[in-house]
């Protein structure tokens, strides 16, 4: 009997995690924009399995994204607001 697994490569800005000798597997979300670095991590387990942690992952992604590229910079940075809300939007993802 053949067993076939599919398996999921990692996107710009989400990284796959699926280490045997660790116990989280998962997406990674990290994405960095003036000077500022989000990360958020999607477990598998939490999700319900890596197709609904990359589907949660990839909301999580585009809702920042948007806030983000949307949002003013002081001197080149983004503001401390726009970071807040984009710590706050990830925790909710």
């Amino acid at each position: 009997m053949l067993l076939y697994v599919a398996t999921m490569k990692s996107k710009r800005n989400l990284t796959r995690f699926t280490y045997e000798t660790t116990a989280f597997q998962g997406w990674r979300l990290c994405l960095s924009r003036a000077g500022t670095t989000f990360t958020r991590y999607f477990s598998d387990k939490k999700y319900g399995g890596s197709k609904k942690s990359l589907s949660a992952a990839e909301k999580g992604l585009a809702e920042l994204i948007q806030l983000v590229d949307n949002s003013r910079r002081v001197d080149g940075k983004l503001s401390q607001a726009t970071i807040r809300k984009g710590r706050k939007l990830l925790d909710k993802a």
